[in-house]
């Protein structure tokens, strides 16, 4: 458990370096690899930038989920292992799907698929899943926030698509309380659409998009220090509306400077859902 007085100590902003996408760079293709491999990128550099990071665990009330696209959360779940992907669908989904009905409004939330996480190189290829994201970046596009219904809906998809909908995930440590590598998350309000530029990433048997992203001095971050198993980030990465909400939600992975000598490793879940409104 993470002690009061580790949260205390914890200072109101530090200074981090983020990897972010180039200016005028080339067009961006990401080939995703199989669980335990590492993606491999064509074009589209990449910059280093200090950024402010702000501690949003005494900010958290303030946040609200349609103006800075995010929402931090104690979230009990009854999942005992993560890495049983029965228990992960029976048990997580659901639980993930109430809660984002309960912190977006949605009627409908559909979960369709997770990730699970780690920074240990060792874990990664002998459990067979996925690296953290040291990058910058937003999970869908205008094109591809819709394509994904239409992947996953079928006859649905187009009756849907006539409504509002969002792409909205959940993201959690497990195991223990993040000591590296935390998730870093960005004010959508200050997302700027010119800082947005495609990365097509192809997959075996399909191809889909996100945002890689520039750099914008006027970006707001915010990290939650020490987070929990029992605690949880909420946020969206695709609106379908586009009257002034959140629409976008910038994130990644980063190295801490305050993280203790010898941390282990982040391990972490993320669920992905369609939420209809």
């Amino acid at each position: 458990m993470v002690h009061i007085a580790e949260l205390e100590n914890v200072p109101e902003t530090i200074e981090a370096s983020l990897f972010y996408l180039a200016n005028g760079a080339e067009k961006l293709v990401t080939y995703v690899a199989a669980p335990g491999g590492r993606d491999e990128r064509t074009g589209g550099g990449s910059e280093t930038h200090r950024v402010v990071m702000h501690n949003g665990r005494p900010l958290a009330e303030g946040f609200v989920f349609e103006r800075e696209g995010f929402r931090f959360v104690a979230h009990h779940t009854k999942v005992a292992d993560f890495f049983d992907d029965a228990q992960v669908r029976q048990v997580y989904y659901p639980e993930c799907e109430a809660l984002i009905k309960e912190v977006s409004g949605a009627k409908r939330v559909v979960v369709f698929d997770h990730t699970l996480r780690t920074a240990s190189d060792e874990q990664r290829e002998t459990q067979k899943i996925r690296d953290v994201v040291s990058r910058v970046h937003n999970d869908y596009t205008e094109w591809s926030g819709p394509q994904r219904v239409r992947d996953i809906m079928g006859e649905e998809a187009e009756a849907l698509l006539q409504g509002r909908f969002a792409i909205i995930q959940v993201w959690r440590p497990i195991n223990h309380p993040v000591e590296s590598h935390p998730l870093a998350i960005c004010d959508a309000q200050t997302v700027k659409p010119e800082t947005l530029v495609v990365n097509e990433r192809r997959y075996p048997g399909r191809i889909g998009q996100t945002y890689g992203i520039t750099y914008d001095p006027a970006q707001r971050w915010y990290w939650f220090p020490h987070m929990r198993p029992d605690e949880a980030l909420v946020f969206k990465v695709y609106e379908s509306l586009k009257d002034g909400r959140a629409r976008w939600t910038a994130h990644t992975a980063f190295v801490d400077p305050t993280s203790p000598p010898h941390a282990r490793p982040r391990e972490s879940i993320e669920i992905r859902t369609l939420a209809f409104f």
